[in-house]
């Protein structure tokens, strides 16, 4: 009933197709001296982008874990409720019974 049902040997693909050929090696490139390397300029413009996408970076990342610990302070604020009404019901129900 549960048996595997495997495929019969000559479906199988050649084991020469599954080898790929060996890619000739990249050439090597000389590293260059830091002196030779182009800097980066910053314009103002750039720089107040810059600023301002880093700004709102930490404004969402911010938000996000307030909003975090709002959701954890919520909940145990809850837990802490349903635990004080249910000892009341349960102080009140040994007082009857």
């Amino acid at each position: 009933m549960l048996t595997p049902k495997y495929p019969h040997p000559d479906t199988a693909p050649p084991a020469t197709a599954l080898v790929p050929e060996a890619p000739a090696p990249a050439p090597a490139v000389p590293a260059t001296p830091l002196a030779t390397r182009p800097t980066v300029q910053l314009t103002p413009g750039s720089a107040l982008a810059l600023a301002a996408g880093g700004g709102a970076v930490v404004l969402v990342v911010g938000a996000v874990l307030v909003s975090m610990l709002l959701a954890a302070a919520i909940t145990g604020v809850s837990v802490a409720l349903v635990a004080v009404v249910l000892r009341l019901l349960l102080k009140d129900l040994a007082k009857q019974g």
